[in-house]
């Protein structure tokens, strides 16, 4: 039952799969500096006013719930590519639910994160690896979409 959408659908599924992985890890990677190199306060202080338990001494205000969505984002876009892979193997609608539900689910927190990554863009302030995952979570809402597409329009 292979379609011509078939390889289309495969192509985007390996770019999404490659992106949502580049995007957890580089998430990974702020979580991780966020937690060696962010607020520390010594014994018998306390917390400021201002204080944010979703501090992070890269980036600015946003960055924070940015990196958080965009890892959850990555890690369900990867999970959801698997599911992905095994429909465009099989091409039947038995396997389309699976890859269908799982693709959408990684689309709408993709399309969170893409928000809070606007939002982070238009408050300045970040480095070059924050800019990459907010180009790569800004691509991945389009070619995700378009890989839903591609598989919906085949059924």
């Amino acid at each position: 039952m292979a379609d011509a959408r078939q390889p289309v659908a495969g192509f985007l599924l390996g770019l999404n799969f490659c992106m949502y992985v580049i995007v957890a890890a580089i998430g990974g990677w702020a979580i991780n500096h966020a937690i060696n190199y962010g607020f520390f306060i010594g014994s018998g202080l306390e917390l400021p006013a201002h204080f944010s338990p979703i501090y992070f001494p890269i980036g600015n205000a946003a960055t924070g719930f940015f990196v958080i969505f965009a890892v959850i984002a990555g890690v369900v876009g990867a999970a959801a590519a698997l599911a992905g892979f095994y429909h465009v193997r099989a091409w039947s609608h038995e396997s389309l639910p699976a890859a269908a539900s799982s693709g959408f689910m990684a689309w709408t927190l993709t399309l969170l994160a893409m928000g809070l990554a606007v939002k982070e863009i238009e408050l300045h302030g970040r480095n070059a690896r924050l800019i990459c995952m907010e180009s790569f979570t800004i691509i991945l809402s389009a070619t995700q979409l378009f890989y839903l597409l591609a598989i919906y329009r085949a059924a």
